[in-house]
């Protein structure tokens, strides 16, 4: 891998940081970027090793968006295969049952927004500035923005970000469900990387079955019930509930194992 590429990746331990790495335009998302990084995330997601994603910028920005010196209009064939190119990135998040974790310093725009907001768990700079500017170039918005969106910030108020694309500062971002937490500014990797560490020694299957119910396709409220226990019997049955159980007992940390 070349500090060239549009897509860095890096293992710290169970925990594998994968980096936008176009910093020249403060990390907007061309056509190779949206591969790489999808690539990445889906290798990281059939690595055993790997417990955690964090997701992240190189440079002051997290990601300025789609790159728009880079779009044209398309026929209908090449513009459906660039819009699931994008979607490829969100799939890869929302599919993995690994946790992943967003460190966002500076702006987040457009796709950057759709990017943070489907990750499991976001981390910002205080001075880190939030604004959905698809409407800027006659666009509506992709990479899942419409069910991350909303599931973080409710329908009403992501009606009116994506509407009007005014931008929003870090805590504005917090307040709305956008952000889960506000760090120092060029500390949110650190941070991030706290968590994921904390995460990374959680129960695997249990984290995983946790994501998987809260971003699963809408489901009447009966019909979460009857997956809540075939999860919960399956858990029971884990070498984690075991060992939890045990560290319990014995009054110490408990040690799960991979998944």
């Amino acid at each position: 891998m070349s500090q060239d590429d549009p897509v860095l990746v890096e293992d710290r331990g169970p925990v594998r940081v994968v980096t936008l790495n176009r910093p020249h335009v403060r990390n907007a998302i061309d056509w190779p970027t949206r591969l790489a990084f999808a690539e990445a995330l889906e290798r990281a997601d059939e690595d055993r090793a790997v417990r955690v994603v964090v997701v992240t910028g190189a440079g002051p920005a997290f990601c300025s968006g789609g790159d728009i010196s880079t779009m044209e209009r398309l026929p209908r064939s090449a513009a459906i295969e660039r819009a699931q190119a994008g979607q490829r990135m969100v799939r890869a998040i929302w599919s993995t049952a690994k946790p992943v974790v967003a460190a966002v310093e500076g702006s987040a725009y457009g796709a950057g927004v759709a990017l943070a907001a489907a990750c499991d768990r976001v981390v910002a700079a205080e001075d880190s500035t939030w604004a959905t500017t698809f409407t800027r170039v006659g666009l509506a918005g992709d990479l899942g923005v419409y069910a991350s969106l909303p599931s973080r910030v409710g329908v009403a108020r992501a009606r009116q970000m994506l509407m009007l694309g005014r931008p929003l500062d870090g805590h504005a971002a917090l307040r709305d469900g956008l952000v889960d937490e506000l760090v120092a500014p060029r500390t949110a990797l650190e941070v991030a990387l706290q968590d994921a560490a904390q995460l990374a020694s959680g129960p695997p299957r249990a984290l995983g079955v946790i994501k998987s119910l809260l971003t699963g396709e809408p489901r009447h409220p009966l019909a979460v019930l009857d997956l809540e226990v075939r999860h919960q019997v399956d858990l029971w049955e884990s070498p984690d509930f075991a060992e939890g159980v045990a560290a319990f007992r014995e009054r110490r940390r408990p040690a799960f194992g991979p998944a």
